[in-house]
């Protein structure tokens, strides 16, 4: 202890500059990195959206809609984890995925970042994917015309702070009467055919949508 006391006494500007000039910022109590892909593909001359439903036997979303991804491993950056995890789960290959950009990323206030890229599924027939039935029940996709002439249902969901009671009310000002921040978290719906695309995933398409739209730039 007693070292340590004595190192931050004496440092000076020099080591604070040599710690923090050139450093990469990273995103506070970020635990888990996840990556996707939207895939684009061409179904009769078309461009077309393509979504998985996730497998029924996951203990994650089992059932849910999703774009391919998952977790990013070590050593890898995002993008190639979300080409590695895209090919996993629809059985293609490396050069079969031509990525085009990145979109918007998400910070959760759940401990996670989520990045995703768009990406075109090249040389492959929709109709001869065979995905990974362990992860995915199957496959499906939606003409992009669709979400360019039709605007999601949008609903917002209050996010509240909850405290337990051994919080130390004591060292903060006003204790339990302390005004907690209050926020809306958007949450999005597009209904196609027996399909209903909510959530991240509903977010991440509108994005796209947006970017397409100029909305966002």
């Amino acid at each position: 202890m007693k070292n340590t006391i004595y190192k931050e006494m004496f440092m000076d500007l020099n080591t604070i500059k040599n710690k923090i000039e050139g450093r990469n910022a990273k995103p506070l109590n970020v635990v888990k990195k996840y990556s996707v892909i939207l895939p684009l593909v061409i179904v009769d001359g078309e461009l077309h959206i393509l979504y998985e439903v996730r497998s029924k036997n996951l203990n994650t979303q089992p059932g849910e809609i999703s774009f391919p991804g998952g977790k990013v491993e070590e050593g890898e950056n995002y993008k190639e984890a979300a080409i590695r995890e895209t090919c996993e789960e629809l059985n293609i290959c490396k050069d079969d995925i031509k990525v085009l950009g990145e979109l918007d990323y998400i910070v959760s206030p759940y401990n996670f970042k989520l990045h995703i890229y768009c990406g075109i599924i090249d040389n492959v027939d929709v109709n001869d994917i065979r995905c990974n039935k362990d992860e995915v029940d199957h496959i499906f996709t939606v003409p992009l015309n669709y979400f360019l002439r039709n605007n999601p249902m949008e609903y917002n969901i209050e996010l509240e702070t909850v405290i337990g009671e051994d919080f130390p009310y004591h060292l903060i000002q006003n204790g339990k009467e302390y005004n907690w921040r209050k926020g809306l978290y958007p949450v999005f719906f597009y209904e196609y055919n027996n399909y209903v695309i909510w959530g991240m995933t509903a977010r991440f398409t509108k994005n796209f949508i947006d970017i397409l739209n100029g909305e966002v730039k």
